[in-house]
């Protein structure tokens, strides 16, 4: 599938041999410019995972159909999989590894499928219900009515910062570490607030994207093709920027990765 995969022969941009990675704002424009057609790639197949949930939901939340929104909620089993393989995928682009996008996906998607559906679903339903939030509240202004209990609006940002800082270390650790559900969410909180001046700047950068799309609507809706085409690489590559690497330290994975090929190779 050749849409689907990267071409390792042809002729690299002539990287020095053990050149150290560049960092900041150099290193993300770097790997933007490389690799943003596997970026797109791989939003694409995302948004083919996430779809018959989306779709659901939009007809069940613009025609008032309840039992469409029951069956959005059952559609996403498969997110929680395809939000693992994303972010796995990201952080090997990010470790210049050679990866092929379906491969990739595919195996780390059938890896984590069933320990990460009950994670994807909540995520869902989380992000569903600001969605309603926050509609609702903007066509409360726009119809010049009280927006509601400012106590409200104040708890759903707070769980929207809350859920933005611990939700990427929750598929880190589905992607690289084998360990029980309840203990997953325990370390992802735990790395969350430990490292909290890095998730802040993940979770802030990352939903900058949407964050823009929701302030600026309904003139947003005019970029919305952009959104199953890179919206959602872009966002996970921005957050992965500050997540991974405490992540990376704290398990020392690149580090065992790359002893492990070595080993390989002697053997």
């Amino acid at each position: 599938m050749p849409f689907f995969s990267r071409n390792f022969n042809k002729p690299g941009p002539g990287v020095e041999k053990d050149e150290p990675r560049k960092k900041g704002a150099a290193r993300f424009v770097e790997l933007l410019a490389r690799d943003m057609w596997e970026l797109m790639k791989l939003n694409i197949l995302f948004s083919l995972t996430a779809l018959p949930s989306v779709v659901a939901f939009f007809i069940g939340f613009t025609m008032g159909f309840g039992l469409m929104l029951i069956l959005a909620v059952v559609l996403a089993f498969p997110i929680g999989g395809g939000l693992t393989a994303c972010v796995y995928y990201i952080t090997k682009l990010m470790r210049d590894d050679p990866s092929f996008v379906w491969y990739e996906y595919r195996r780390k998607f059938k890896e984590n499928f069933r320990q990460a559906a009950p994670a994807g679903i909540i995520c869902t339903v989380f992000v569903y219900a600001h969605i309603w939030i926050w509609v609702g509240s903007l066509e409360a202004m726009l119809a010049g009515e009280p927006i509601g209990d400012i106590m409200g609006i104040i708890f759903a940002l707070f769980s929207l910062l809350i859920f933005s800082l611990i939700t990427p270390y929750i598929f880190l650790h589905f992607a690289y570490i084998d360990l029980k559900s309840l203990q997953t969410v325990k370390n992802s909180v735990l790395m969350a607030f430990g490292y909290f001046p890095r998730s802040f700047m993940g979770a802030l950068l990352g939903g900058l994207i949407w964050m823009a799309f929701a302030l600026f609507m309904p003139l947003s809706f005019v970029a919305f093709p952009l959104i199953p085409l890179i919206a959602f690489s872009l966002s996970m590559l921005l957050n992965m920027m500050w997540v991974w690497p405490p992540f990376d330290k704290h398990f020392s994975i690149e580090e065992t990765l790359v002893k492990r090929i070595d080993e390989e190779i002697e053997e």
